[in-house]
């Protein structure tokens, strides 16, 4: 019943952040909306894991996490219009 109430809740936050990547005003105001977007799909994993008590969803949200975090780097460093490499 819980796990059911926290999916319904991150769908409707994962609906928000679409919609947040679909009018924001900004580069900035999107690339946070499709970080938190991220972070939504871990909480999904991390439900999916307790209740069917599979630990690869675990792993599955902790390397999300690390591509994300990466992800995250190389967007900030392009909308401050700086290369990969420096």
């Amino acid at each position: 019943m819980m796990a059911q109430i926290l999916t319904y809740i991150l769908i409707i936050c994962c609906l928000m952040c679409l919609y947040r990547i679909y009018a924001g005003k900004t580069s900035a105001d999107r690339a946070v909306a499709v970080d938190i977007l991220g972070i939504i799909v871990i909480g999904f994993c991390s439900i999916l894991s307790v209740t069917t008590h599979k630990g690869f969803f675990m792993d599955i949200a902790i390397a999300w996490t690390l591509q994300s975090y990466i992800a995250v780097l190389a967007i900030a460093k392009y909308l401050e219009g700086k290369r990969f490499d420096e």
